[in-house]
């Protein structure tokens, strides 16, 4: 186990904020806060699209890197295999993905977008993006790429926690 730096005192805007309830002092609490406020913004905005936010990390994994095996597709998104062989027997059976042994080894399914499915990942992109704008525009424009590096630092030193880590370059 790592140790941790001594803790400093909360800045008094950060005090002032805890005041209004003890959760939000807590980084836990408000990631997974953030976290449902954000998947419902992408639900809103992809509402036509029947895709949950998972399955668009697949599909999007799969349009940057083309054809991977489940391991490697589990690696590219941070999610357990097992979770990732539900979500793409999901998308194969809406045609999105197709599925096929390895010729090289028999135990391994590969997995590549099918037409529809690289069409999807293209008429999503807006709707997509606009969900993540959403979720950051109440932050000043400087501070936005201040807590996108901040959540990337705490993924990187974090990453080797869990039981699946995000494949980082």
């Amino acid at each position: 186990m790592t140790a941790l730096p001594p803790a400093t005192a909360p800045s008094a805007e950060l005090a002032a904020a805890v005041q209004k309830s003890a959760l939000l002092g807590r980084p836990g609490f408000l990631i997974r806060r953030l976290h449902q406020i954000h998947g419902a913004l992408f639900l809103e905005e992809t509402a036509e699209f029947g895709i949950t936010p998972v399955q668009y990390s697949v599909l999007t994994a799969l349009a940057e890197h083309g054809e991977m095996d489940q391991i490697s597709i589990a690696l590219e998104v941070g999610l357990e295999r097992t979770t990732v062989a539900e979500v793409i027997q999901r998308l194969e059976g809406r045609g999105l993905v197709r599925r096929r042994q390895s010729p090289k080894d028999g135990r391994v399914r590969l997995v590549k977008l099918a037409r529809s499915g690289q069409q999807m990942v293209e008429g999503m992109a807006e709707a997509v993006q606009r969900a993540h704008d959403r979720t950051i525009a109440p932050l000043p424009p400087q501070d936005r790429d201040q807590l996108m590096l901040l959540l990337i630092r705490l993924l990187e030193a974090n990453n080797d926690v869990g039981t699946v880590p995000f494949r980082l370059p």
